[in-house]
C-alpha cells in the first residue's frame, strides 16, 4: 500500500553504567547469627530472596539493608557481590567486606547492550504509515540476564509510538564472549529511538516536509491506544495501555521555540557549501513507561507520633534520585503537614514493607502510589478521633497546617489528637499500611532539540545548545524533576559521542579505566534546558508519571539529526566520534 518504502540499519555501542561508587557489599553475622548484608543495589527484596536460593536457607535467616549509595543506573539492579559475600560470611563467621575495582566494574558487572536494528518503513505520499518492520539483534555476553526484556522494550518502548496497522517486531539476543549485558537507563528504548527518530527525518526529507509535521501527525495521542501495548509488553504479553495524558504537542512547540527551530532551520539551509564550520539542528520525540504493568508492587507504613510528626516507613529504595524527599512530598501533602515532619526510612527488608526496586522509572509511580494510599490511610484514623474530640462528623473535616479543621472553625492540633489515640480512651495507634500496583503503565512523553557545530575538517561534533521538554505529568519535585531529566541528557549526550567499550579479537576489554574510557564530566556539558509541559495523569499520584529513564533516549537520534542537517552524513553508528564523523563526510565526497 505505501507509496514509497524506506530501510536502513542502526548499530549501538557497549557501554557501562560508571556510577562513582563500585559494587560494593559488607557481610556480617548479628547478634542472632542472621546474615546481614549491607550492599549497594537496587533490589534489597529481590537480592534477599535470590541470595536465600543460593545459599538454600529461608529468608528469615537473610538481612539486606541499602543504605546511602552513590548511583545505579540500572547496573545494580542484579546480584553481582551479595551471594559471594554471604556465603564468605557463612564459612569464616566473620565480617567481609568485597567492592569491585573500576576494572571490574567495566568487564565483570553489567553494560547497556549494543545493538543493530534494522528497520522498515511503508509510507504514503500524505505522511501516512503503511507498515512497520522492526528487527533487532541484541548482544548479552555470556549469559541472558536480561536479554529477553531488553529486546522487547527496542520495539514496545518505540513502535507504538506512531500509528500504523501493520506492525511486526522480529528480535535475536546473541551470546557472545564479552561482558555481560544488563539493565541500563533507557532500557533498550535508547537503541530504538536512535532508529525509528532518524528514519522520521529522512522519511520527512523524501517527503519534503518539516519533520515536526510528520511527527504531529503521527504520533499516539490522548484517548488512544496501540496494540503493540499487549502484543509485545516486556518479556511477555503487556497489558492494554490507554493514554490519559499527553502533553507531546506541547513539549515540541515550546522546545522548537526556545531553541529557535523554524528560524534556524531554514538559515541552516542556505549556509555556504564550501565553509568548514557547519551549523545544524535536529531533533527527537519520545515515549517511555511508568513500572511494569501488572508486575511491579510497592508498600509503605506510616506511623503517627506523639509530637504530632510521621515515620515513613518504604521499601522504596533511593539512589541519589530524591525519591525519599518525592515519597516524603506526597505523604505530608495527604496528611497536611511539612517534609520536615516526615522522618523517612527505605530499604531495609527486616524493618520496611516491601517493595519491588528501583527500576523500571517505577518509584514515583507505584511506590507513591503506596504511599498516598498509606497517608490516606492514616488521615482516615486522624479524622475519627479528631471527630470524637471536635464532636462533629468526619465529612466536615480536613487535614491542614498539621490540624484538623472543621467547616465551623473548630480545629485541634496533631499533637493533641495522636496523645488521645495513645493515653486516652480506646488507646491504639494512628497508622496507614497500603499496596499498590497499576495494570497501565503511563509513558512520559519528551521532545529533544539539539543544535551543534561539525567541524568538517577534523569531524569534531560540538554541542551548542540542547532542550529538553518533557511531560512527566504533575512534577512532585521540579527541580528534582529538572534534575533527572538534565542529568539524563548529559549521560546520553557522552552516550552519544564518545562512550564506547573496544574490545579484541579475542573479547578483552581493552579500555577498563576512565582513562581511557571517554565519557562526559560537567566541564564537557553544553547548554542544557529542561521545560516541564504539566499535565494530568489519573492513575498517578497527585496526576504523576515517570521522568527517570526518558532522557537519556533523545541525544542519540537528535544529534544525529542534526550532524545530517549540518553536513549531509547519516550517522548510523554510534558513537559520534571525530574520526566516525570525518571518515563519513569524506566517504559522501
Amino acid at each position: 500500500e505505501a507509496d514509497f518504502v524506506v530501510e536502513e540499519e542502526f548499530e549501538t555501542q557497549y557501554a557501562q553504567h560508571c556510577p562513582l561508587e563500585p559494587h560494593v557489599c559488607i557481610g556480617y553475622l548479628d547478634e542472632n547469627h542472621r546474615i546481614v548484608l549491607r550492599t549497594a543495589t537496587q533490589v534489597p527484596w529481590h537480592c534477599r530472596r535470590i541470595v536465600a536460593q543460593c545459599l538454600q536457607i529461608p529468608v528469615n535467616q537473610i538481612r539486606v539493608i541499602k543504605p546511602r549509595i552513590g548511583g545505579g543506573f540500572g547496573a545494580k539492579q542484579e546480584i553481582i557481590l551479595e551471594d559471594l559475600c554471604a556465603l564468605i560470611t557463612v564459612r569464616t563467621r566473620r565480617p567481609v567486606k568485597i567492592e569491585m575495582t573500576r576494572r571490574e566494574e567495566f568487564i565483570a558487572s553489567r553494560t547497556r547492550d549494543p545493538s543493530i536494528v534494522k528497520m522498515t518503513i511503508g509510507v504514503k505520499k500524505d505522511g501516512t504509515f503503511t507498515a512497520m518492520d522492526q528487527r533487532v539483534t541484541s548482544w548479552t555476553g555470556g549469559y541472558g540476564t536480561h536479554s529477553l526484556t531488553l529486546l522487547t522494550n527496542v520495539g514496545s518502548k518505540t513502535l507504538p509510538f506512531y500509528r500504523c496497522k501493520n506492525v511486526r517486531f522480529w528480535g535475536d539476543s546473541v551470546y557472545t564472549n564479552t561482558p555481560i549485558t544488563g539493565a541500563y537507563r533507557g532500557y533498550g528504548a535508547t537503541q530504538g529511538a536512535f532508529a525509528i527518530e532518524q528514519m522520521m527525518d529522512i522519511i520527512a526529507d523524501k517527503l519534503n516536509i518539516d519533520p515536526i509535521e510528520l511527527r504531529k501527525k503521527n504520533h499516539i495521542q490522548k484517548g488512544e491506544t496501540n496494540p503493540v501495548f499487549t502484543a509485545l509488553g516486556e518479556g511477555k504479553e503487556g497489558h492494554e495501555n490507554p493514554i490519559e495524558s499527553c502533553g507531546l504537542d506541547e513539549c515540541i512547540d515550546r522546545a522548537a521555540a526556545a531553541i529557535g527551530w523554524n528560524r534556524k532551520h531554514r538559515l541552516y539551509a542556505k549556509r555556504d557549501p564550501n565553509a568548514r564550520i557547519k551549523r545544524g539542528i535536529g531533533m527527537a520525540c519520545l515515549m517511555q513507561g511508568s513500572g511494569i504493568a501488572g508486575i511491579d508492587m510497592a508498600s509503605a507504613r506510616i506511623k503517627m507520633n506523639e509530637d504530632g510528626s510521621f515515620n515513613l516507613l518504604m521499601g522504596a529504595t533511593d539512589l541519589g534520585t530524591g525519591s525519599d524527599t518525592v515519597l516524603a512530598q506526597i505523604a505530608g501533602q495527604v496528611l497536611g503537614v511539612t517534609v520536615d515532619k516526615i522522618q523517612t526510612y527505605s530499604s531495609d527488608t527486616d524493618m520496611t514493607p516491601f517493595d519491588k526496586g528501583a527500576y523500571a522509572s517505577s518509584t514515583t509511580y507505584v511506590s507513591g502510589g503506596a504511599v498516598k494510599k498509606a497517608a490516606e490511610a492514616c488521615r482516615d484514623k486522624i479524622l475519627k478521633v479528631a471527630a470524637e474530640m471536635l464532636k462533629e462528623d468526619v465529612t466536615n473535616l480536613r487535614c491542614e497546617n498539621a490540624k484538623v479543621i472543621s467547616k465551623s472553625g473548630k480545629e485541634v492540633p496533631y499533637p493533641n489528637i495522636i496523645n488521645r489515640s495513645l493515653y486516652g480512651q480506646n488507646q491504639f495507634q494512628i497508622e496507614g499500611e497500603a499496596s499498590h500496583i497499576s495494570y497501565v503503565s503511563p509513558p512520559p512523553f519528551a521532545a529533544h532539540f539539539a543544535e551543534v557545530e561539525v567541524d568538517t575538517e577534523t569531524g569534531k561534533v560540538r554541542v551548542l545548545d540542547y532542550v529538553c521538554a518533557v511531560d512527566c505529568g504533575v512534577a512532585i519535585n521540579p527541580k528534582l524533576a529538572e534534575g533527572q531529566m538534565e542529568g539524563a541528557a548529559l549521560n546520553g549526550l557522552s552516550y552519544a559521542l564518545c562512550e564506547e567499550m573496544v574490545f579484541d579479537a579475542h573479547g578483552r576489554m581493552l579500555n577498563p579505566s576512565f582513562f581511557d574510557y571517554r565519557l562526559f564530566t560537567t566541564v564537557d556539558a553544553p547548554k542544557i534546558r529542561t521545560i516541564l509541559v504539566e499535565t494530568y495523569e489519573p492513575t498517578g499520584p497527585f496526576g504523576a508519571k515517570s521522568i527517570a529513564e526518558i532522557g537519556i533516549n533523545g541525544p542519540l537520534p537528535a544529534l544525529a539529526n542534526a550532524i545530517y542537517d549540518a553536513c549531509g552524513v547519516r550517522m548510523m553508528k554510534a558513537p559520534f566520534t571525530p574520526e566516525r564523523v570525518l571518515n563519513a563526510i569524506l566517504a559522501k565526497k
